[in-house]
């Protein structure tokens, strides 16, 4: 298995869990929704019931202080222990309420029998139910026989008192609809009943808007149930969403990890291999040159000359692709470190020139240069350099044929770096290759058929050594037209002259105002008057 399918391997593998998990969880989830006789979700059930307790829990303070002030404002046409009796039992009916509430947040989630606690807070608010419905029923007698006035007002006040009432309950109960009907029917049936018993169309009127208002509230409790369950569902997104994300992860650093091992292991690798290989390489080279030479004695059969020069350009092939190798591995391992200083890409081109002029004149190809002798000094690896230079100028003397022309070129860019520029009369490479010759191991199809023997290194190390100094390779190529390689160094790279700073002397004179040289012939004839030299001590 190669390096780059081992991520692969382990996303695949990493998928199939994650999908088994998932389907795992799915049948889970339905045989509890099954089990708890309801369409939601397991979580969004226990969810519904926390928002509930939470509700009843937040205003454990303020519902019985208000059914204090309820008790006290029904004293004006019912009797004192009536009210007081009624504002027992409503609060005893919270107290248990408030009870189980406790009980259910205390439980683990995990030990939740969320059907169950279901039917115990419905019965708890059917009580607390059932005793605000008792409301309706403080005073009935005493309000039978009092005045027009005292009927009204009363009745006017336990509408209120119901409108308050299915505000509050469906604000705390609205996610879950049997709570919310256990704890307002009752009131809402003992209120209509009591206006409905006075038999007077206003009243009748009043009890229909009782109905009718809580119709509205329930209509309410729906939109709010659906607003509920929404922001669970989009929490319940997001939390799958973050775990699916550190899950990719997971695997992204798994995969990081083995390829960090792979690219260690073969750098280990090249390296060993390279002793391995170098040891007998530098011996059938020496060998072979030995005998190519016939030091000691002549070769008589010309085919073993011939063979013999072919062992020795074959090694020579092997030697130069081993340190091609290398060169990457160190570079991509950052382990190539870069001696910078001073220098003329002029000079490097130059020297390319003449190592390579042989090899090109055998090939019957022209190269010339153009270079300006005014471009400034660059701060540069001059190895590198000159790496960049002979890979580039290699590649166009395999790829150009016989008669073609090679133009090394440098010059200036408009942002103020400087370029190193290799062009070729090739065969060019196809646009939609040129990402792949700049890949290690990569060729063109038209290159691959045409040009000498090459493993594919020569531009990936071009590309990686211009990138250790900053700047970049720009690859241009035409098919039959030719190609044309150009390395970039950035601006910083330009070491420009300073400006010479002026004269510390000149600056003062100038600033006073007067010129050096009278000041300094003063200076003279002075000194020449003590010294008795002068022309004005001459006699006539």
């Amino acid at each position: 298995m190669t390096m780059s399918a081992i991520p692969e391997e382990v996303a695949r593998r990493r998928s199939r869990e994650y999908a088994r998990t998932r389907a795992s969880n799915d049948l889970r989830e339905t045989r509890a929704r099954l089990a708890a006789g309801t369409s939601l979700k397991p979580e969004f059930e226990y969810e519904l019931l926390t928002m509930f307790v939470r509700n009843e829990l937040g205003a454990a303070v303020t519902m019985p202080a208000l059914y204090a002030l309820f008790a006290l404002a029904c004293m004006f046409w019912a009797p004192t222990v009536d009210a007081v009796i009624w504002l027992v039992i409503v609060i005893a009916a919270k107290v248990v309420l408030l009870d189980q509430g406790r009980r259910f947040l205390l439980a683990p989630p995990s030990q939740v029998n969320v059907r169950a606690w279901r039917r115990r807070f419905v019965i708890a608010e059917l009580f607390s139910g059932l005793a605000l419905a008792c409301f309706a029923l403080v005073g009935v007698r005493e309000t039978l026989g009092a005045s027009t006035e005292m009927i009204f007002s009363s009745h006017v006040f336990i509408f209120a008192t119901l409108i308050v009432v299915l505000a509050i309950r469906t604000m705390f109960a609205a996610s879950i609809p049997s709570i919310l009907y256990a704890g307002t029917v009752p009131m809402t049936i003992a209120v209509v009943a009591r206006l409905l018993l006075l038999d007077n169309s206003f009243y009748f009127a009043l009890a229909t808007m009782a109905v009718g208002i809580y119709l509205y509230f329930l209509f309410l409790a729906r939109g709010l149930r659906s607003t509920a369950l929404s922001m669970l569902e989009y929490r319940t997104e997001k939390d799958a969403l973050i775990a699916e994300l550190e899950e990719q992860k997971s695997v992204s650093d798994d995969a990081r990890r083995r390829a960090e091992t792979a690219n260690t292991a073969k750098s280990k690798f090249l390296a060993t291999m390279s002793h391995e290989l170098r040891t007998p390489l530098n011996a059938i080279l020496g060998f072979s040159e030995v005998m190519k030479s016939e030091m000691f004695g002549p070769i008589e059969n010309p085919k073993y000359q011939e063979y013999v020069g072919n062992i020795l350009e074959s090694g020579k092939h092997l030697l130069h692709l081993i340190n091609e190798i290398l060169d990457l591995t160190r570079i991509e391992s950052g382990r190539y470190e870069l001696h910078e200083e001073p220098l003329r890409l002029a000079d490097v081109i130059d020297e390319c020139h003449r190592l390579l002029k042989l090899r090109a004149d055998a090939k019957g190809i022209e190269v010339s240069e153009e270079a300006s002798a005014e471009l400034p000094v660059v701060w540069a690896d001059q190895r590198a350099m000159r790496q960049i230079c002979l890979n580039l100028m290699s590649n166009a003397l395999k790829f150009t044929p016989k008669g073609g022309r090679i133009v090394l070129s440098v010059g200036a860019t408009p942002d103020g770096g400087q370029f190193l520029s290799v062009r070729d009369t090739g065969p060019g490479i196809p646009a939609d290759e040129i990402p792949k010759v700049l890949q290690a191991f990569g060729q063109g199809t038209l290159a691959h058929q045409t040009a000498e023997g090459g493993a594919g290194l020569g531009l990936a190390i071009v590309q990686n050594l211009i990138e250790l100094h900053g700047g970049s390779l720009d690859l241009q190529s035409e098919l039959r037209k030719g190609t044309d390689a150009k390395v970039v160094l950035p601006g910083f790279r330009v070491l420009r002259a300073m400006v010479p700073l002026q004269p510390l002397g000149q600056e003062t004179h100038r600033a006073r105002g007067t010129s050096p040289r009278p000041a300094r012939q003063a200076r003279l004839r002075a000194r020449g008057g003590r010294d008795g030299g002068s022309d004005a001590a001459a006699p006539g």
